[in-house]
Parts: C-alpha cells; sequence; structure tokens
C-alpha cells in the first residue's frame, strides 16, 4: 500500500512542495512514481518522513538530517530516542500550562500570585537532578543562586553572549573548518572561559579537574540530543567535541 503525495502531504501536515523538494535533496526518495508523475510513498516512506519531521522540530537543518539518517540505526530505536526527547518536553509543557492557569485562577478570584507557582516550568530549575548527579548538590546550589542574584539586565546579557557562542559553533561546524584551525581553537577558548565564568561547574573551581570536564562535556554534547540539538544536530556536536578535545589537549 501506498499514498499520493497530496494524501501525504495532508495526512503529515506538511505541503507538496515541502516533499518535492525533501526529494530534490534527497533526504526523501518516494517509493515510486505513478505514469502520471505523482510521486508515491509506501510505509517505509512514512517512517522516513515521521524520523525528518521529528529532527526538524529539534531545529536541524536538512544536511544534518540527512547525516543522522544515514546512520544505521534502526527505525525503532531511532524513535525511541525521539519518544524520549519529546516526553521531556510534554512534561515541560505541561509544568507551563498548569503555571499559567494557576496564575489565571488566582487573578480571577484576587488571590495571591505564588513566584514559585508562576515561573514552574520555565527556568533553569527543570535540571535540578540531572545536574545534582552529575556535579554534585554544591555545583548546582552554587550556580543556583549565581542566577538568582543576576539582575535581569545582566541574565539577558548573559544569554546573549550564550546565543552568539552556541552560533559561532553551528557557523564554523556547516563551513566544514578544521577543528584544530585557529578558527575552531579560538571558539573553543571561549566556549571554556564562559564555563568558568558559572559558578558551580567543575571549570570554575581553581582545584577542579577543567581539562577533563572540558572534554567530557564534549562527548555528552554527542551521546545526549539535547545538546547535540543546541550545535545543529549530530554532526555539530561532533564538531563541538573534537575541537574542544583538541584545545583540552593543547590548552589546559
Amino acid at each position: 500500500m501506498d499514498w499520493s503525495i497530496q494524501e501525504i502531504a495532508r495526512i503529515a501536515g506538511t505541503t507538496s512542495r515541502t516533499l518535492r523538494h525533501y526529494d530534490d535533496t534527497g533526504v526523501l526518495k518516494p517509493s515510486r512514481i505513478a505514469a502520471n508523475g505523482y510521486r508515491h510513498y509506501d510505509q517505509t516512506a512514512l517512517l522516513r518522513l515521521q524520523r525528518i519531521l521529528l529532527l526538524r522540530e529539534l531545529g536541524l537543518g536538512l544536511p544534518q538530517i540527512t547525516d543522522v539518517l544515514s546512520r544505521g540505526a534502526s527505525e525503532a530505536s531511532a524513535l525511541e530516542a525521539h519518544l524520549a526527547w519529546l516526553r521531556q518536553e510534554q512534561n515541560r509543557v505541561q509544568r507551563q500550562i498548569a503555571s499559567v492557569e494557576s496564575t489565571i485562577t488566582a487573578l480571577k478570584e484576587g488571590a495571591a500570585l505564588m513566584a514559585e507557582n508562576m515561573f514552574d516550568g520555565f527556568d533553569h530549575t527543570q535540571y535540578r537532578e540531572e545536574v545534582e548527579q552529575r556535579w554534585g548538590k554544591k555545583s548546582y546550589a552554587d550556580s543556583d543562586r549565581w542566577w538568582r542574584g543576576m539582575s535581569e539586565s545582566d541574565r539577558s546579557a548573559w544569554k546573549q553572549i550564550a546565543a552568539d557562542l552556541t552560533q559561532a559553533w553551528i557557523d564554523a561546524a556547516e563551513s566544514g573548518a578544521d577543528p584544530a584551525s585557529d578558527q575552531a581553537q579560538q571558539i573553543a577558548r571561549r566556549h571554556v572561559e564562559w564555563l568558568t565564568s558559572i559558578p558551580g561547574t567543575p571549570a570554575a573551581l581553581s582545584e577542579g579537574d577543567v581539562k577533563g570536564y572540558v572534554i567530557g562535556l564534549g562527548e555528552m554534547y554527542v551521546a545526549d540530543p539535547r545538546f547535540g540539538a543546541n550545535y545543529g544536530g549530530a554532526a555539530g556536536a561532533e564538531f563541538v567535541r573534537d575541537v574542544l578535545r583538541i584545545y583540552a589537549d593543547e590548552q589546559l
């Protein structure tokens, strides 16, 4: 059984034009071309399209999606990884919904607003357990105290630095820069300086193993798709890992 391009576009919530573009770029080929020239897609193509759309949701571009799909992971195992990420996002959104609903109820009833409830699901505390497991409770407490002590303008400035750094990584990876090049190593230097500016991280501790921490972070960026998405996908994360390892070996 297969479906026409129009049927797939309607079912998937996309457009025929997008599907033709996927065909032209090679990321999704139709399973057959009918006598009238229309593209048709079978179940295997549908599974691939589902993965493409999920990866687009993660912010990956078509070159990165093509790279991910070219790997040997089975459809089931790949979708399980996507499902884990989606469930995390579902939990975060549900917390945001409950937070907004609580605020609306309080406003309608004239009750006092509870700050602890208003911002649940919006801040960094959702990662508390993970941070404490990786680096200890003190690391989280120090970082949390630093973040809460910042002014709104300081937070905005810090977020902009982080965004600029992320974009620099993506641009360098997509340009095909050599991980050992001056361009890539300068970004690594900025990255390590950024890490050392965050109290509570091993990079900020004078007695911490900065080299091991930086190398370990690079490996985590590759292993965890949530981080990989920040750098344009798996290929971008691997580029960051390779650059950081070289920098750590030579400079730390």
